[in-house]
């Protein structure tokens, strides 16, 4: 599996991440998540995402188990928080390292940024950013980060705030896909920001979990080959069978990059199923927002 590096951070990771949510759904058992995880490492996969909220918590414990025996110093780890205050954010960072059974986490990302009111609370005087900072330079975490798929708007905002604090972000997760090139693309409006800043660009639903598929106008493969055309370090995706996996890791180790020609065709293809973002609920809809569903996660440690 080729690598790419992470913005400016100076660390290398494989082109595909494996995404946490996926990992704990309830049709896997402890050992067939914990089987399919040594799998991708093996075939190359060496980032991995994960939550402090997926699956109430199940996806970090499993991942935790997984990492042991070896298995941790392979993998670049990656989990998110939700608390937006320093005390929330600072509880539930202790739980993700003992759900993750670590004693450091490569990336911390500040999860759901999806407000326009988000920005100002992460970086308040008693906001999540401080706190992640005190956790990294005590050695908790080593790179920051934010994530948020709703509007590139809240994106850039969060960026700016960022900049007006004298902070850089290390990486930015953010849908890429075949239809958001159409619709508040995140591709158009951040894509170009983070490599003028030299941030990590961390991709996320190239298939809108599943229901860009159900557009019925791409495939799955041409889904993850436009994602991992773009200038991305990582395109992070779901993976719950192994069949999934085979067909992930086949993507990934026969990539070429879309001709200019092939892009053009893909996206006038896809071009009517993009209108209205009818098929990227996680921008239209709540669907995905699990902040939105649960309040309770921006402010306190509790499931």
């Amino acid at each position: 599996m080729r690598k790419r590096q992470l913005g400016s951070t100076g660390e290398w990771v494989s082109m595909l991440g494996l995404g946490g949510a996926h990992i704990g759904d309830k049709k896997l058992s402890d050992a067939e998540a914990i089987a399919l995880m040594h799998e991708a490492i093996e075939g190359g996969i060496t980032f991995f995402d994960n939550c402090w909220d997926y699956n109430q918590g199940v996806s970090e414990e499993r991942m935790g188990k997984a990492l042991q025996g070896g298995y941790r110093a392979r993998v670049f780890l990656m989990t998110k928080l939700d608390g937006r205050t320093a005390q929330a954010a600072s509880a539930q960072l202790e739980q993700s390292l003992k759900r993750l059974q670590t004693d450091v986490i490569d990336l911390v990302q500040v999860h759901e940024v999806i407000r326009m009111t988000d920005p100002a609370r992460a970086f308040a005087p008693d906001g999540v950013i401080g706190a992640l900072q005190a956790a990294k330079k005590a050695g908790k975490l080593r790179h920051i980060g934010f994530t948020g798929h709703k509007d590139p708007a809240i994106h850039l905002a969060m960026l700016q705030a960022a900049e007006d604090a004298g902070f850089s972000f290390d990486t930015v997760q953010m849908p890429l896909n075949v239809l958001d090139a159409h619709y508040k693309s995140f591709e158009k409006n951040v894509l170009p920001l983070l490599q003028a800043r030299g941030i990590g660009v961390l991709g996320m639903k190239s298939m809108g979990s599943g229901d860009i598929l159900k557009s019925g106008v791409v495939k799955p493969e041409e889904c993850l080959r436009y994602a991992l055309s773009l200038p991305t370090s990582v395109v992070i995706t779901g993976i719950d069978s192994k069949d999934v996996l085979a067909q992930a890791l086949r993507v990934a180790r026969t990539f070429q990059p879309l001709s200019p020609e092939e892009r053009v065709s893909l996206l006038a293809r896809t071009a009517p199923a993009a209108q209205d973002g009818k098929h990227e609920l996680f921008k239209t809809a709540q669907k995905y927002d699990g902040t939105s569903k649960n309040p309770k996660w921006l402010e306190k440690a509790e499931l």
